[in-house]
C-alpha cells in the first residue's frame, strides 16, 4: 500500500554532460523537492528519458536519492527501445546493488540523439529478467488506462510483480483494471496527473479529462488508493501543487 510521487531527472543540456555545473544544479534542485516532501509520500518514482529528451540517468538520480533517504521505495523506469540485453542486465545489477526497490521496463520514446533501436519488447526483457533477478527486485511493466485484456496477455505471461498504468482520469478505470489483474496477484498502481494550471498542456496532450477530479484531488487520490493499493501521483510542471495535494492526503 503505497502513495509515490513520480521525479523527471534534469535535462541535460546540449554540449554538456552529467557533470557540468549547471546539470549539478539541477539536481541539487530536485535533492531539495525530494527532501520536502519525503515524509508526505512512501516512495519515488523516476522517469528515463521522457520524450526521448536526453536527462541524467534514471540509475544516477536514483542512487543519489536512495543514499540521502534509504527509507523511501525508490523505482526507476528502464526503456528499452535503444539499449541491449547486456546494458539492462547491468543496469538491473547496479540497481540491485544500490537497493532500488523496482524497475518499470518499458519502451520508451523515440531518443532525440540516439538512431539505435533495440527491437526489444519489454515483455520479453521482463520474463528474461525474471530467470535471474526475480528474487532480487520487483519489475513492473506499463499498462493502458483501458486496456484489452485478450491483446496483453503476453505481459500477464511475463509475470512481472505487478503493473504501472497511463494516466488515468477515473475510478471505474482502475476498478475494471483491479477487478481483473489483482485477482490474479499483480500490484495495480494507476497513475494521476495532478489537476493544475501549469499542467493543462501535460493533459491536453494526453488527452485528460479532469472532471471526475479537478475540484478535490486529493479525495479521488485516497479513492484509488484503496481501490487499487497503490498510486503514482504525477505533477511535471506544478511541484508546489503536489506538496499541497499531498500534505492533504
Amino acid at each position: 500500500m503505497s502513495i509515490i510521487y513520480e521525479v523527471n531527472p534534469p535535462k541535460i543540456p546540449t554540449g554538456l554532460d552529467e557533470s557540468s555545473k549547471e546539470v549539478n544544479e539541477s539536481l541539487e534542485k530536485l535533492q531539495q523537492r525530494v527532501s520536502s516532501i519525503s515524509t508526505l509520500c512512501d516512495g519515488i518514482h523516476i522517469t528515463d528519458s521522457v520524450l526521448g529528451t536526453k536527462r541524467v540517468s534514471a540509475l544516477t538520480t536514483g542512487e543519489i536519492l536512495k543514499n540521502n533517504h534509504p527509507h523511501l521505495k525508490i523505482t526507476i523506469s528502464l526503456r528499452v527501445r535503444d539499449r541491449d540485453m547486456d546494458e539492462i542486465k547491468d543496469i538491473v545489477r547496479k540497481s540491485i546493488g544500490l537497493g532500488l526497490d523496482g524497475i518499470l521496463v518499458l519502451m520508451g520514446d523515440p531518443s532525440k540523439t540516439n538512431p539505435y533501436e533495440s527491437g526489444l519488447v519489454p515483455s520479453q526483457v521482463v520474463k528474461e529478467l525474471n530467470k535471474e533477478f526475480a528474487e532480487k527486485i520487483d519489475f513492473f511493466l506499463s499498462l493502458p488506462s483501458n486496456p484489452n485484456f485478450e491483446k496483453i496477455q503476453k505481459k500477464i505471461a511475463a509475470v512481472p510483480i505487478g503493473f504501472i498504468t497511463q494516466v488515468i482520469h477515473s475510478s471505474k478505470q482502475v476498478e475494471r483494471i483491479s477487478e481483473k489483474l489483482r485477482l490474479q496477484g499483480f500490484r495495480i498502481m494507476p497513475c494521476i496527473l495532478l489537476p493544475s494550471e501549469k499542467n493543462e498542456n501535460s493533459a491536453k496532450f494526453l488527452k485528460l479529462d479532469w472532471s471526475e477530479y479537478k475540484k478535490d484531488p486529493a479525495s479521488f487520490i485516497k479513492q484509488i488508493h484503496q481501490i487499487a493499493g497503490d498510486v503514482l501521483i504525477t505533477s511535471p510542471s506544478d511541484f508546489t501543487f503536489a506538496k499541497e495535494t499531498l500534505e492533504k492526503i
